[in-house]
C-alpha cells in the first residue's frame, strides 16, 4: 500500500512539538514527509527542511508558498500538520482545508469561539478532516479506560477527577524570559494562560474517557506570580451531559511536579486512576472487590488498547508513539475517505474540530468565571446550545 504524503508548518529547529510530530507520522510507515514550511525565517526553514531531507522545491519558506505550491501537484500532501504559534492556527487551518487538504492543527485549534465554529463549518462543508492534537488521547490505556468506560465495566459514571500540573513556570524571576513570558500575555495568548495551555488537554480528556461533554463550569483563577497579566493556576469544577461531574485542577507554579497529567473516573461499580507519567499501568478497582493493575500490551484488553500498543509488555511507552496513534488514525480515516468505505471503529478516536472548538469554549467560560468570583458559565459553544 503507498504511503501518504505528509507535510508541516512550524515545528523547525529547536521546536519542543516538532520532532514528536516528525517520529509520530513514520513510526507506522503510513506517511511520507514531503513537504513542510518549518520556520518563520523564510532560509531558515527551507535549510532545515532540506536537512530533514525534503526535496528543494518542497522545503518553503512560508505557509502561503506551501499552500500555492502543493495546492496543484499530482502527488500533494494528504495531511497538512499546523504546529505553529497559537494565534496563526485559524489563519493557517482555514486556508488549507478551504483548498482541500486534511488538517491536523496543534491546540488550541483557534483564539476564540467564533473562529472554532468556523473552522467546525468548513470541514463539515468540504468534507475534509480536521483533527486536534490531544495527543494524549493516543496513549493505549486511556483508550482502554475509554473502552471499559463504554462498555458499562463502570456502571453509571459520577465523578471526574483530572489534573495537569507542572511547576516549570515557578519563577518569579523567569518573568521576562521569552518563552515564558508570552503565555501569560493577552495580546500573544488570549484570555487564559494554564487553562489554556495545559487545562483543556485535561479537561478534553475527561470527554474523550467518559464519553460525556461538559455543559457547565465554575473556575478559581489565580496569578500567584502578581506580574502575571493571566492565571498560572486554576480549579475548576464541571458538570457534564451525561449526570458525572468534574474536578479539574491545572497549574504552572506547583514544584516538585513535572508533567503532571493524570485522570481518574468513579462510576458506580468501580473506578479507574491512571497517570501519564507512568503510562503503562492502568488501576481498577471494581465496587467490593480488590484493586488491580491492567498493564499495557497485556492479553485481554480492548480492540482500541491493542490497536495502539507497539511495544511488548513491561516496555516503556511514551508521547511519540502516544502521538503515532493520533497519526494511526488519521491515516485510516484518510484512506476510508479516499475509498468510500466506513473506518475502522477502533481507529475512529482522533480528536475533531468539534474537540477544539469546545475547548476555546470552556477556555472563555472559565476566564469568565474567574473574573466573576466562580460564578457558573455555560461551557458549550454557542452552535451546539
Amino acid at each position: 500500500m503507498a504511503k501518504l504524503n505528509w507535510g508541516m508548518i512550524g515545528g523547525g529547529e529547536g521546536s519542543q512539538i516538532g520532532p514528536a510530530h516528525r517520529i509520530g507520522s513514520a513510526l507506522d510507515g503510513e506517511f511520507s514527509f514531503v513537504a513542510g514550511a518549518l520556520d518563520h525565517r523564510a532560509e531558515a526553514g527551507r535549510d532545515y527542511g532540506q536537512l530533514l531531507g525534503l526535496a528543494p522545491d518542497r522545503a518553503y519558506g512560508d505557509w502561503r508558498e506551501m499552500l500555492e505550491g502543493e495546492r496543484n501537484r499530482p502527488d500533494r500532501v494528504d495531511l497538512v500538520t499546523v504546529a505553529t504559534p497559537n494565534a496563526t492556527h485559524f489563519e493557517i487551518t482555514k486556508a488549507f482545508l478551504a483548498a482541500g487538504f486534511h488538517v491536523l492543527c496543534e491546540k488550541p485549534m483557534t483564539i476564540t469561539v467564533a473562529e472554532g465554529e468556523e473552522i467546525v463549518r468548513l470541514s463539515q462543508s468540504t468534507g475534509k478532516i480536521c483533527a486536534v492534537n490531544y495527543g494524549y488521547t493516543g496513549y493505549s490505556l486511556v483508550r482502554h479506560m475509554r473502552a471499559m468506560v463504554a462498555r458499562g465495566d463502570l456502571g453509571k459514571i459520577r465523578l471526574v477527577k483530572a489534573e495537569f500540573a507542572h511547576g516549570h513556570h515557578a519563577d518569579a524571576a523567569d518573568a521576562e524570559n521569552p518563552r515564558v513570558r508570552w503565555r501569560y500575555d493577552p495580546a500573544q495568548a488570549g484570555v487564559s494562560a494554564q487553562f489554556a495551555d495545559c487545562g483543556i488537554h485535561a479537561l478534553h480528556m475527561a470527554s474523550f474517557v467518559t464519553g460525556q461533554e461538559v455543559t457547565q463550569l465554575s473556575a478559581d483563577t489565580v496569578s500567584c506570580i502578581e506580574s502575571r497579566a493571566l492565571e498560572d493556576d486554576a480549579m475548576v469544577n464541571f458538570r457534564m451531559d451525561g449526570g458525572a461531574v468534574g474536578r479539574l485542577w491545572t497549574s504552572s507554579i506547583a514544584i516538585g511536579r513535572q508533567h503532571g497529567l493524570a485522570i481518574e473516573v468513579f462510576g458506580e461499580k468501580g473506578g479507574l486512576r491512571w497517570a501519564q507519567e507512568q503510562p503503562n499501568q492502568l488501576f481498577w478497582m471494581p465496587l467490593g472487590g480488590r484493586l488491580q493493575t491492567i498493564e499495557r500490551g497485556e492479553a485481554g484488553l480492548s480492540p482500541e488498547a491493542d490497536r495502539s500498543s507497539r511495544v511488548t509488555v513491561g516496555h516503556a511507552e511514551g508521547m511519540p508513539l502516544a502521538f503515532a496513534n493520533i497519526y494511526k488514525d488519521l491515516a485510516e480515516a484518510i484512506r476510508a475517505v479516499q475509498a468510500g468505505r466506513a473506518i475502522d471503529p477502533a481507529a475512529n478516536l482522533y480528536p475533531r474540530a468539534t474537540d477544539g472548538l469546545r475547548s476555546m469554549a470552556a477556555v472563555y467560560a472559565v476566564a469568565a468565571s474567574g473574573k466573576a468570583k466562580g460564578e457558573w458559565h455555560d461551557a458549550r459553544p454557542p452552535m451546539f446550545r
